[in-house]
């Protein structure tokens, strides 16, 4: 089920709607101003992963396995 933000026209309030369906989307309502007038912003994407080891950061592995990936000379931004 999607998640869309958007910004109401009169009132300026930012909300996130889930719709359910592909059905009524067209149909928000602000939950300030109960306005229809809204933009639909950009919204950054985000996922639930469980957290990697990232002791071995500092030496270039970010808890990745030998094998492969890893961050490179301990660039991966966690150290």
């Amino acid at each position: 089920m999607p998640v869309f933000e958007y910004q109401c026209k009169e009132c300026d309030t930012r909300y996130e709607v889930l719709h359910k369906s592909s059905e009524n989307k067209d149909v928000v309502n602000c939950p300030e101003c109960k306005s229809t007038e809204h933009i639909k912003l950009i919204s950054a994407f985000s996922s639930v992963n469980s957290s990697p080891d990232i002791s071995g950061c500092s030496t270039g592995s970010c808890g990745m396995p030998s094998y492969g990936g890893g961050c490179q000379g301990g660039m991966c931004g966690l150290n």
